[in-house]
């Protein structure tokens, strides 16, 4: 645990990594103590051992709605970070810090979740990597180079985010069993009327060069593009309701922003600096 000083907030933090990936936890470990972050490893599970069917997935979802066939690693994934929230909601931390075991982060890393987390009106869901190019727009300036930043494209990956007593609620009480890969999943947050952001620029980055233990060998698992009849309408009008919900704050936020600018300079017309 670890409590931020400028916000006041108790920070947990949780490192995924599979049983016998030790080089990687070695790494993660020498990373997060170069940035002072102590964890809690949380092990991976294990989707090839799973003895199917499982209240925690949905076959007919995943099929209709991903597109793919049961895919045993995104199964894991998704458990993974599901595992994690529990651990978080059974806590008194405030915040969760959830990693994966192949991030890495830049020196101002702690210090700059210090200061989102002052920010909390802004967001519910922060996160800290993507492995997508989608254009974010800064909302809330950091004060040390960086802003809380909204995205309205869909934007893969998670590597690293952080999430509030609200945002894991919904992960366990809405997000199981699982219909669509996480990435996908803990995407559409404005479904449930919470707030995801980015930190612009990143702080942490997902590109690794070891290989992703998720991604490897998906494509035998991909169904006939017959499927797609099924999987593009639904994934188009996701797109459509994150371009709607999240273009409403953004343009909320430049609505505030702009008023609070002419605000200022009525301010400052009517008590002009006096003259030594």
């Amino acid at each position: 645990m670890i409590l931020l000083p400028q916000s006041g907030q108790k920070l947990a933090v949780y490192l995924i990594n599979m049983d016998g990936a030790v080089d990687r936890l070695a790494a993660m470990r020498a990373k997060l103590e170069q940035v002072g972050i102590g964890f809690q490893r949380i092990p991976g599970v294990n989707g090839k051992a799973i003895e199917f069917p499982i209240p925690e997935f949905s076959e007919w979802s995943y099929r209709y709605l991903h597109g793919r066939r049961r895919t045993p690693t995104e199964v894991g994934c998704y458990l993974s970070h599901i595992d994690c929230t529990r651990a978080f909601l059974d806590s008194d931390a405030d915040l969760a810090l959830i990693l994966e075991d192949d991030a890495s982060f830049q020196p101002e890393f702690l210090d700059t979740l210090d200061r989102a987390a002052a920010q909390r009106q802004g967001w519910n869901l922060l996160r800290l990597t993507t492995v997508s190019k989608g254009r974010k727009y800064p909302v809330r300036d950091l004060g040390n180079g960086h802003s809380i930043a909204i995205a309205l494209t869909r934007e893969k990956g998670s590597g690293a985010y952080v999430i509030d007593r609200s945002a894991a609620r919904w992960f366990v009480q809405k997000l199981v069993p699982m219909r669509l890969a996480w990435d996908i999943a803990y995407d559409l947050e404005y479904f449930a009327g919470l707030k995801a952001s980015f930190i612009e620029p990143p702080v942490a980055s997902q590109i690794s060069d070891e290989e992703s233990q998720v991604q490897r060998g998906l494509s035998i698992y991909k169904l006939p593009r017959w499927r797609y009849f099924t999987v593009l309408p639904y994934r188009f009008w996701l797109e459509l309701n994150r371009v709607i919900w999240r273009g409403g704050r953004l343009l909320r936020a430049k609505l505030f922003d702009r008023a609070a600018a002419g605000t200022a300079g009525r301010d400052a017309r009517a008590n002009p600096p006096q003259e030594g």
